[in-house]
């Protein structure tokens, strides 16, 4: 069984549920996307939905994944930054009851946060401030804290620190880790596309981005797309929503569906999506065990708000895991 490490911001999720989206439009939010904000705009966001039903849970792309494949029982690490506050005990905390070994930068900034606006059709649209998340630099990555891993997990976010990116690969890459990327957000994507493209070609194993995201990378609609990225990568995934996902590996094509739900909420999808195919992967099994993996664990976060899963639904999702590893 492989180990995997991650590396990501590392953020507390406020999960909130709007009751209509002219609060998007107040606070000149796209509906869908990600924006960073800085301290000022996050009180005002924060202030402005106090009204409207909301809970905590720690977030950031890279941590949701890590936990995901912690809660599976998968041998994980993750490396971040948060503040020296309480914000940032109640992150540590939330990864290491999934089995997270985790190791966290303390800084003297507050420990970021990332308000999930939560519309009716269950969209989610982000208003991100990173906080003490962005003072991770290069030069506090060690090789050491790669060493005994055997993929490192990287969340498109990164990218506004592309020293740190290029580091953590080139680390990586010496080691003789697989290198797996989530192009996270359509919008982050269109703004870098130059520097996603060099760490792409030069250093990705596996790929994972949705349609948006797929698109804005290549111009291309979901095959299309999944072909010009397994150009440059061992594996190229491409979620397309409710259609499931496009898998390639060379010249293996697969389509992998959904499972039955009910939606309430597409925050933290993808992420658990990755948590699942990366079980799969690290465990030997087949490029279709692995999206169906994927499918279930998509399929079951977005029956909830927000990104995280009782005790109950994990053990009905490994119990489904179990049955699908086993079938011929």
């Amino acid at each position: 069984m492989k180990k995997i490490l991650g590396i990501g911001n590392a953020l507390v999720d406020v999960m909130t549920q709007i009751d209509n989206d002219n609060v998007l439009k107040e606070f000149s939010l796209p509906k869908g996307s990600m924006q960073l904000v800085d301290d000022v705009k996050s009180s005002e966001v924060k202030a402005g939905t106090e009204k409207f039903k909301r809970r905590l849970a720690s977030g950031g792309s890279a941590a949701n994944t890590i936990h995901g494949l912690g809660m599976l029982g998968l041998k994980t690490g993750f490396i971040g930054s948060v503040g020296k506050d309480e914000t940032g005990d109640f992150f540590e905390k939330d990864m290491k009851s999934a089995g997270v070994d985790t190791l966290l930068f303390r800084r003297e900034s507050v420990t970021g946060t990332a308000v999930a606006l939560i519309s009716h059709d269950s969209e989610r649209t982000f208003a991100t401030h990173l906080g003490a998340a962005t003072e991770l630099h290069d030069a506090e990555l060690k090789a050491k804290y790669f060493k005994g891993y055997n993929i490192l997990y990287l969340e498109g976010y990164l990218i506004f620190n592309k020293p740190l990116v290029d580091t953590a690969c080139k680390i990586a890459k010496s080691l003789k880790m697989k290198v797996a990327l989530d192009l996270a957000s359509y919008n982050v994507v269109e703004m870098m596309h130059k520097d996603f493209k060099e760490i792409i070609e030069n250093y990705v194993d596996i790929i994972f981005a949705n349609e948006m995201e797929a698109k804005a990378y290549t111009g291309k609609d979901p095959e299309e797309a999944l072909k010009i990225l397994s150009e440059f990568c061992e594996i190229a995934v491409v979620k397309t929503g409710s259609e499931g996902s496009l898998i390639k590996r060379g010249e293996e094509v697969l389509k992998v569906g959904t499972i039955k739900v009910k939606l309430k909420d597409t925050t933290g999808a993808g992420d658990l999506y990755a948590s699942g195919f990366l079980y799969g992967y690290a465990n030997g099994y087949s490029l279709e065990k692995c999206g169906l993996f994927g499918s279930v664990l998509a399929g079951n976060v977005i029956e909830l708000i927000g990104a995280k899963m009782n005790g109950r639904r994990w053990t009905r999702i490994r119990k489904k895991i179990l049955d699908i590893s086993t079938e011929e």
